[in-house]
């Protein structure tokens, strides 16, 4: 069996228990649910896919946009969404690792998602309306793909820390739902190996089977909480872009839009390479419309890719509560 039909297999049972919460929803009292969700709250935790700012500034093109997928899905519901660290409710962090420090960089200062979560739990509880956002993975993968680089461990030992990272984020979710968090949107990793880092480094087949892994590992943690947690698939969301940009408004797949070149290790793939951290609308290639493409860096998305996601997002998180 390959790793994306057993992947689709969980899917399909993980919206089987989702199905099963929302039937017995509609079991109580009327036929019919009488009212959707209303967001009262959006609280965030992950890692650069969701940063909105923790350190000053976002893993994507910082143009003072609406430029992360979880401000979409705020503004969606004419919200904002503030970083933890000026005083809201996201708390993701660019280069977290699911439950390992040091982070994807080699910071020991940055919180896993374990602690971001502990630090919301501290002094924080769930409440009627709140939608929890949380995604993880991509650090993982970024950190054991590069000790693979590095000849440090093989790539069996690789794809095995992965896929302990994949049941650590599910059990942080199951975490969450037990501590009383109803409503919880989470993500994975895309398929790293169509990103233009995995093409540089050359390791396709090993990220190919990394994502696969950590999604698969994910989905099985969490298969039975389809009452409280809705799966929004972005290895299928974003699979559909890389394979036809044109579709989704966007020139190509592959082109790296910022010049922002890191003389430190920014974003945990060696030193010299771009990030999009220290990217902004001053830092373009000549002569592109950053918003025509999909990569801000080798691994992180353009503001016009993080609002394609968001809506998605949205759209099925609207469909499901």
């Amino acid at each position: 069996m390959t790793g994306h039909t057993t992947r689709r297999r969980f899917l399909l049972a993980a919206g089987a228990s989702a199905a099963t919460g929302a039937l017995s929803l509609a079991g109580c009292g009327s036929g019919t649910i009488d009212s959707a969700l209303v967001p009262k709250r959006f609280i965030g935790f992950g890692d650069g896919l969701s940063d909105i700012g923790q350190g000053g500034s976002r893993f994507t093109v910082n143009d003072g946009s609406v430029n992360n997928w979880t401000l979409q899905m705020a503004a969606n519901y004419g919200m904002t969404l503030t970083a933890a660290s000026a005083g809201g409710s996201n708390y993701a962090q660019g280069n977290a690792r699911v439950a390992s420090n040091p982070d994807a960089a080699g910071n020991a200062a940055t919180l896993s998602v374990k602690q971001q979560i502990d630090s919301f739990l501290a002094s924080n509880s769930f409440a009627t309306g709140d939608v929890v956002l949380i995604n993880g993975g991509i650090s993982d993968i970024i950190a054991e793909t590069m000790a693979v680089v590095a000849g440090t461990q093989s790539s069996s030992q690789a794809l095995a820390n992965v896929a302990a990272a994949g049941v650590a984020l599910g059990n942080q979710v199951q975490r969450l739902v037990t501590a009383g968090a109803k409503n919880v949107l989470l993500t994975g990793v895309f398929n790293m190996s169509r990103s233009a880092w995995s093409t540089a480094i050359g390791q396709t087949t090993l990220l190919d089977a990394a994502s696969s892994k950590f999604n698969e590992q994910l989905l099985v943690t969490v298969v039975n909480l389809g009452a409280n947690v809705l799966y929004v698939d972005s290895a299928y969301y974003f699979n559909l872009i890389y394979a036809s940009p044109t579709a989704y408004n966007l020139l190509d797949n592959s082109t790296v839009v910022c010049t922002s070149v890191d003389s430190t290790n920014g974003i945990g793939i060696g030193t010299g390479k771009v990030n999009s951290k220290l990217c902004n609308a001053g830092t373009i290639v000549t002569g592109l419309a950053y918003n025509s493409y999909l990569h801000a860096d080798s691994v992180y998305f353009t503001p016009a890719a993080h609002v394609l996601f968001g809506n998605y997002a949205y759209t099925r998180l609207r469909g499901r509560w």
